[in-house]
């Protein structure tokens, strides 16, 4: 390959819906954007079954459906995509410098949208039932729990706050905390506890995520705790199992290039997708540790390509 097939005016590093919508409207500027997908083409949606909250789905829709509509869109626009990973970036002078492992790709202008993963427990059986009781996501999820009896696992704001909005939908909801203290302010833990709905099991942990299959359908039905103290195990029946113990943003590769606040989230410019780099721009999760949704990560990839588009003719 010459080294102009590898040259893009714009390159989008992520495939969630921040970096599909800016390969949307990029495209349709005429700036031929390349999509690193990377290995999980579609980002963290692709692992969320059901999405009754994005506009225009009246019915709702299937999370890896949705991104794979938004992509045949970006690619009606003549994006491109390639299923490959970026391993390394050099921001020092432009064009930029991208590399997956041996091979090197160029830009004149870069948007991140390498989004965020949720800490998850590393359980085997919290891999089998994701989607199917396991949940990392109150507010994407809570909805399917009507009347059931859920467990959410942490001791921080997240996990008062998902606990509090799971009462709205679930009959019962259950803390399951580490230690006895929690790292939640004490307004978000008052809250927490003055809800009748509420309980909380401290000084525990989850070992394993119980289920069945019927008629080839999965469904959780409880899960197994360790007391951290003594260590003896008890089983206990839930209908879902919320994981709520923080997000970690996909920002590993940019370390020494870019700003980011103390847990890697990257910061922009206030009303803007400006990163500290001219012509590095940051759309979704990856800069945005308070919404997280798939609606919001869309709008900043809509601002992420005016930005650059913007930027681009500047230059010229």
């Amino acid at each position: 390959m010459s080294g102009n097939n590898n040259h893009f005016k714009v390159a989008i590093i992520g495939s969630g819906p921040a970096g599909l919508t800016a390969a949307i409207y990029t495209a349709r500027a005429n700036l031929n954007p390349v999509i690193f997908e990377g290995m999980q083409p579609g980002g963290q949606l692709t692992i969320t079954t059901e999405v009754e909250n994005y506009p225009g789905f009246e019915h709702g829709i299937q999370g890896p459906e949705l991104m794979d509509i938004m992509r045949k869109q970006a690619h009606r626009f003549n994006a491109k995509s390639i299923y490959k990973d970026i391993t390394e970036v050099d921001f020092s002078k432009r064009p930029f410098k991208l590399k997956s492992y041996n091979e090197e790709f160029t830009a004149d202008a870069v948007i991140i949208s390498t989004g965020a993963s949720a800490r998850l427990l590393g359980l085997e059986s919290e891999a089998k039932y994701m989607g199917f009781g396991v949940s990392a996501c109150a507010t994407c999820d809570g909805f399917f729990f009507k009347g059931l009896k859920v467990l959410v696992v942490g001791g921080g704001d997240t996990a008062m706050e998902e606990a509090n909005f799971l009462t709205k939908f679930a009959s019962e909801v259950t803390v399951i905390h580490r230690r006895d203290e929690f790292r939640a302010s004490k307004i978000m833990y008052d809250r927490a506890k003055k809800n009748p709905k509420i309980k909380f099991i401290t000084n525990a942990v989850v070992k394993e995520v119980l289920g069945v299959e019927e008629n080839g359908k999965k469904r959780m039905t409880g899960v197994i705790i360790e007391n951290t103290i003594d260590k003896t195990q008890t089983q206990i029946e839930a209908d879902g199992l919320f994981i709520a113990i923080g997000h970690k943003p996909n920002t590993a590769i940019f370390k020494n290039w870019l700003d980011m606040d103390e847990n890697g989230y990257l910061i922009v410019k206030p009303g803007s997708t400006y990163t500290n780099i001219e012509g590095v721009f940051a759309a979704g999760d990856v800069a945005d540790k308070t919404y997280r949704q798939a609606i919001t990560a869309a709008g900043t990839g809509c601002m992420a390509a005016l930005d650059a588009e913007r930027w681009l003719e500047a230059q010229e």
